[in-house]
């Protein structure tokens, strides 16, 4: 009995002591500051996007989290956009790399503010282009940030976000709705669709990165690698990284493994768009308008996780960073 009262009396202060401790020791990705901004965009169609035409389109509010690793002064911002099912678990994992490394992130919700969850089965429920307005209109937030560093922000996007990311790059659309006072200084496309061409779609002047998985059935690699060598023939800064069986979604660790069909998610990998005239996607085998009921939009795409590039893919990006950022 003694023995029993002891213990007991010994266990509070054994608590006590854990809790002391953690506290002590927090993981070095913990975060000393969340914000959420409202962001006053708009929602375009393509062609809207295009031309520029603002005032045709409907103002909606999305929103961004902005994390704020521990640390003073002004942080560089790693700025990161979800793919078609919206924001997942994969921009958590690679939030807490850049916490790690002191890099602030400010994650875009373009979703929830217009009604959406996911587009994958109906990528008509918003134009593809929207993305990349939402991304300038939140860099409006971050230029006047107090804890922003305005000369080191980063664009990062999965899929559909990478496409975003991707096309964010051309002068022209910056030009045309960009009007924050700041720019991105390099943009990292994972698994974008690279199918369309856009008028001036070379003139770009800021670091490329894509990557890109060799099994991925959903925005197929050969599409950007054909990008690619256009931008190298045109002497851009810009890097392709293929993963041998890496599928869509590779760097997901909720998804599959080994990968899955979604058979109701659409796939643009049987189309080549074409910007023709200017405003204007086409689609080049029938010279008509695109439309995503066309018939070389496809179902049934694979997903799923492949832990080796995931692995891969957080290292040279850590590795890319440090050096746009200059971190030491």
């Amino acid at each position: 009995m003694k023995n029993c009262l002891r213990f007991l009396v010994g266990f509070p202060a054994v608590i006590l002591l854990g809790i002391s401790t953690a506290s002590a020791q927090a993981p070095p990705n913990v975060v000393q500051r969340v914000e959420l901004h409202p962001i006053r965009s708009v929602t375009l169609s393509d062609s809207q996007f295009l031309k520029g035409d603002e005032a045709g389109g409907t103002p909606v509010t999305v929103a961004g989290q902005l994390r704020i690793p521990r640390g003073e002064g002004r942080l560089p911002v790693v700025f990161i956009i979800h793919g078609s099912s919206g924001v997942g678990a994969n921009i958590d994992v690679w939030s807490d790399q850049f916490a790690e490394m002191g890099v602030a992130t400010f994650v875009l919700d373009g979703f929830t503010g217009r009604g959406l969850t996911s587009v994958s089965a109906d990528q008509a429920l918003l134009g593809r282009l929207n993305l990349i307005v939402d991304a300038y209109r939140g860099l409006e937030i971050l230029a006047k940030h107090p804890r922003v560093d305005t000369s080191r922000i980063v664009l990062m996007g999965f899929s559909r976000g990478g496409q975003a990311t991707l096309y964010s790059s051309l002068k022209r659309f910056d030009r045309m709705w960009n009007k924050s006072g700041i720019r991105f200084v390099a943009h990292v496309p994972f698994y974008p669709d690279c199918s369309t061409t856009y008028v001036d779609d070379t003139d770009v002047d800021r670091p490329i990165r894509i990557f890109h998985g060799a099994a991925d059935d959903y925005t197929p690699v050969s599409t950007c690698k054909a990008f690619v060598e256009r931008l190298r023939k045109a002497g851009r800064d810009v890097q392709l990284t293929e993963y041998p069986d890496a599928p869509h979604t590779f760097d997901n660790p909720l998804g599959n493994q080994p990968p899955a069909v979604n058979p109701n998610s659409q796939s643009v990998r049987g189309c080549t768009i074409r910007e023709e005239p200017v405003g204007q996607l086409i689609n080049a085998a029938t010279k008509q308008p695109f439309a995503y009921t066309d018939a070389c939009v496809e179902r049934g795409p694979h997903t799923g996780y492949n832990p080796a590039a995931a692995r891969a893919a957080h290292q040279a990006v850590g590795e890319f960073l440090r050096s746009v950022f200059k971190l030491h």
